[in-house]
Parts: structure tokens; C-alpha cells; sequence
């Protein structure tokens, strides 16, 4: 069954971490650059402070981005705040993210336990259900959000299930329903795993394949040969111009 975070015609275009080829990843710049693009997704990740703050950032640490150092999930907000992305843009909430274009969709990668309850409290705020999709590297903290979140949302599937429609024969009956229940819409992958006939049988078990980080126009334009149904890019520039090229390109509603 479709959800409203999938809606948009396809295929879908992620700008990832905001565009980073562009400006900082997961910065304002970066996420503004995509909206003036007309981007209608927008992939970020997800850290907990502390405090239950959560943050559109990727690294345990402040080191490699920020003016900063240290563990995100160590320190308060207080702190964590005053750090600056290359030492001059604040690092965004996720929930100020959403409020700020209530027309776009979020993908959110959690990156910590911390993020599941901080997810759920910003969605709670924000009534931003349909309009994320929450996935993760680790199975565990995917089911734990399902529990703790107070209404469906888009999910992706888990790397088990990733591993089962890779290495399956014809999808069954089985795999189908265990998929139905957890409530999984996507299967991201990079581009590996992405081929023609993981997407034939994702597809055939009703999810959307979405294809991840592709920089190229070799890259990409496999992708979309193939009928990955999105793509995730720091080069958002160029996907836009190859989807145009295509006829494929599908800018958000009044951009």
C-alpha cells in the first residue's frame, strides 16, 4: 500500500544530506540550495543530544564538520548548539527542518538509540507523519522506532530483509507479509546491491527502491535504466539536469 511520503511522481529525487557537493552537508545552505533547485525530498540524518535534541547531523562526533569536538550523545544541547559547521553555520534541528517547509519530505537516517524517542517527540510536535520516511543501517533501532513511533510512517526495510530479497528466488508469500507488518514502503541500498533484479523483486513485493549515494552521471543513469524508483545524490545539480534530459525531472508543487 502507498504512502503519502511516496506519492510523488517518480523517481524520486533525494538531495543527500542536503546536496553536499554544494555547500556543508546537513547545513542550511545546503538544504536551501536544494529547495531553490525544487527538490520535493530532502535526506538527512538524525542525532540525539544528551538532551533529547535532535539534530540533522551525521557523525557520532563534532570533529570532522564543527569548530567543535566531541561525542553528540555525550553533551547537551547547550553545548552541542554552539558548535558551527565549518566554523560558521549552526548545526539545524531536524524539527526546525520541518516546520520550516512543511511542503517537503524528510528521509532520516537514525544514527543512534538516542534519535528513536527524539524522532518520535518531533513527529509528535510536528504532526510531520506523512511527510518522513525513517530509516537506518541497524535493524534494531528500525524495529524500535515501529514501537515507539505513535502512528505509521513511512519506513525502509531492514539490512535482513535487504539480504532476503537479494538472495531470494521469486519474493514469497512469506517474505511479503513479514514485510506488510513492519510496515516497510523502500528498500535504499547503494548501488551495489541495486541491481536489475533486486529491483524487479523489490518491486514485485510493493517497494519502492531507492538507490544510494550516486555522483555520477554513469552512476545515475544506470540507476534509472535499471527503474530504481529514487536516487540519492550529493551532486543535486547534475541529477536535476540529467532527470530534465529524461523528461523525469519532478521539481516540488509551485517551484
Amino acid at each position: 500500500m502507498a504512502v503519502a511520503f511516496l506519492d510523488h511522481p517518480r523517481p524520486a529525487a533525494f538531495a543527500h544530506r542536503g546536496g553536499a557537493a554544494h555547500n556543508p552537508e546537513n547545513s542550511w545552505p545546503a538544504f536551501e540550495y536544494a529547495v531553490k533547485l525544487g527538490y520535493a525530498y530532502l535526506e538527512t540524518d538524525a542525532r540525539a543530544t544528551s538532551d533529547g535534541v535532535l539534530l540533522a547531523f551525521h557523525d557520532r562526533t563534532l570533529d570532522r564538520v564543527t569548530d567543535a569536538s566531541g561525542p553528540v550523545a555525550g553533551m547537551p544541547f547547550s553545548q552541542v548548539g554552539a558548535a558551527r559547521i565549518g566554523g560558521q553555520e549552526p548545526i539545524p534541528l531536524i524539527e526546525d527542518l520541518l516546520g520550516t517547509w512543511p511542503e517537503l519530505r524528510f528521509n532520516i537516517d537514525l544514527k543512534d538509540a538516542g534519535s528513536i524517542t527524539a524522532v518520535a517527540r518531533v513527529l509528535r510536535r510536528t504532526q510531520a507523519w506523512d511527510r518522513v520516511c525513517v530509516t537506518s543501517f541497524s535493524g534494531r533501532r528500525l524495529r524500535e522506532a515501529i514501537g515507539t513511533l505513535d502512528r505509521p510512517v513511512c519506513m525502509a526495510v531492514t539490512p535482513a530483509a535487504i539480504a532476503a530479497v537479494r538472495y531470494a528466488g521469486v519474493p514469497g508469500r512469506a517474505l511479503a507479509a513479514r514485510l506488510a507488518r513492519s510496515g516497510a514502503q523502500c528498500a535504499q541500498v547503494p548501488r551495489q546491491i541495486a541491481t536489475r533484479e533486486f529491483i524487479r523483486r523489490a518491486q514485485a513485493l510493493g517497494l519502492h527502491v531507492h538507490v544510494w549515494t550516486l555522483n555520477t552521471r554513469e552512476a545515475i543513469e544506470r540507476a534509472l535504466d535499471l527503474g530504481a524508483d529514487g536516487v540519492m545524490t550529493d551532486q543535486i545539480g547534475l541529477l536535476r539536469d540529467i532527470l530534465t534530459e529524461r523528461g523525469q525531472w519532478h521539481p516540488r508543487a509551485g517551484s
